[in-house]
């Protein structure tokens, strides 16, 4: 298997920084694993790579696709694999990060099991994890199927997301069935670097970089969006931060409180992201100062 680098943990925790750095230490280039960096327009709230880092290091998967064109999970494996067997034959070590944890497992490990799936309904439905939390989509089993809602524990995402879409796309419980709904093996060798800090401190570091973002004009470049026509009612509309401005220039709320809003459901989302990647096999655990016993650790793994 190739062997590949992938660096992950949650938003607002210094990944691009990182990830440039190991690029340069190591040859590599940047394969971008974020549901909403992957669009053209939208800048400031995705915190996306700026010109200068580009500059530094060659990133995949950044702002390549337009805002109204929705992309799940299955593409991205599909795309961010090409990438990486292209990089592979130029001798150059890609380096996959990124905070969308299902594009990473889907990545690594592909979303095709033992009998047909709906991609679009796992992205939908990781979707809803990701903004609503799994006790979101555990009202839903519970409705729909009481007898796998009692064998899933509320927190156990994987399960939730995997019976929810066994019921969307078939119209039966997943408790009715009894067919293998895991993910396939590893597809690539991956050392994977999570990082990870206090969590006061990193949702210190969240509320600082919202108010980077409203400097660097984040309600201008959501209101320019819907000058170019973009609705507010678009998926990548309705991320976080967008749907914040939006709140705003719909009059539902004043900015002090569409501010206020965005830095707690970014905290919320942070939290999230903490819980999933918690329980993804494999992940090495670093604080994002310390790059020198990373680069150790990808040391030893290269050679």
């Amino acid at each position: 298997m190739k062997k590949i680098l992938t660096i992950c943990g949650p938003t607002g925790i210094g990944k691009t920084g990182f990830a440039i750095r190991l690029a340069r230490a190591f040859d590599g280039e940047i394969i971008g694993a974020d549901s909403m960096q992957i669009y053209k327009h939208m800048n400031i709230g995705t915190a996306k790579p700026d010109e200068e880092e580009r500059e530094q290091v060659v990133h995949h998967m950044v702002d390549f696709l337009d805002p109204k064109i929705e992309f799940d999970a299955g593409q991205y494996a599909r795309q961010a694999g090409q990438v990486i067997d292209e990089l592979a034959k130029k001798g150059k070590m890609p380096i996959v990060a990124g905070g969308t944890g299902f594009y990473i497992r889907a990545l690594l490990y592909g979303l095709f099991r033992s009998r047909p799936v709906c991609e679009k309904t796992i992205s939908r439905l990781t979707e809803q994890l990701h903004e609503k939390g799994s006790s979101y989509l555990y009202e839903q089993l519970k409705a729909c199927d009481p007898a796998a809602a009692q064998k899933i524990h509320p927190n156990d995402s994987f399960r939730l997301v995997r019976a929810l879409e066994v019921y969307s796309t078939t119209g039966k419980p997943i408790s009715h069935q009894q067919q293998d709904h895991d993910f396939k093996d590893q597809k690539f060798e991956s050392l994977t670097l999570g990082l990870s800090m206090d969590r006061e401190r990193l949702y210190e570091r969240i509320n600082k970089r919202v108010d980077m973002m409203m400097d660097q004009g984040l309600l201008r470049e959501v209101a320019d969006l819907v000058e170019k026509g973009y609705s507010l009612d678009l998926k990548s509309m309705q991320s976080i931060g967008y749907r914040h401005m939006g709140m705003f220039l719909k009059e539902e709320v004043d900015l002090d409180e569409a501010v206020r809003l965005l830095k707690r459901d970014t905290r919320r989302y942070a939290k999230r992201q903490f819980t999933w990647f918690k329980k993804e096999p494999g992940i090495i655990w670093v604080n994002p100062e310390e790059f020198s016993r990373a680069q150790q650790i990808v040391n030893d793994f290269l050679t």
